[in-house]
């Protein structure tokens, strides 16, 4: 299961005083208990995931904010932690991959304007499941829905 993972990483982590990796792990097994508290019940792999890209869409939007405000030393802290949180995400789909996907769906569904756009995204999301960024896969549809 990824939340053993984690939890052996940290301790790893701990062992080898790898301090970013130590405070990110910290960090990421707290997140993952509030979902746990919030759900109720032990939280699954697909929890664990939602919670990763949550907490990697932040540092995302930290490192550019820090950049912006011109603070190299924070942005770089953040895109470490960055790093290591991908390292337990699934790979990302190539655009040939997603492509299909979506061109597979649209004929699936016959859709064939810009207003069956939502159904298209809901299956194709589902499909996809934290593999694609949501914004790359709404663009793609659109632009094939557009044709």
């Amino acid at each position: 299961m990824l939340l053993d993972q984690i939890q052996t990483d940290l301790k790893n982590a701990q062992l080898a005083r790898d301090e970013i990796k130590v405070s990110t792990l910290r960090l990421l097994l707290s997140e993952i208990h509030n979902a746990q508290i919030q759900k109720g019940a032990k939280v699954s792999d697909q929890d664990v995931i939602l919670v990763l890209q949550r907490e990697a869409k932040k540092r995302k939007e930290a490192t550019a904010a820090f950049r912006s405000g011109d603070r190299e030393e924070a942005a770089l802290k953040e895109e470490a932690e960055l790093k290591i949180l991908e390292g337990y995400l699934p790979s990302k789909l190539s655009n040939e991959e997603l492509t299909k996907i979506v061109l597979d769906t649209i004929n699936e569904l016959g859709a064939t304007t810009i207003a069956d756009m939502g159904k298209v995204m809901g299956v194709v999301m589902s499909e996809v499941k934290g593999r694609a960024d949501g914004g790359m896969v709404s663009a793609m549809v659109k632009e094939k829905l557009s044709k």
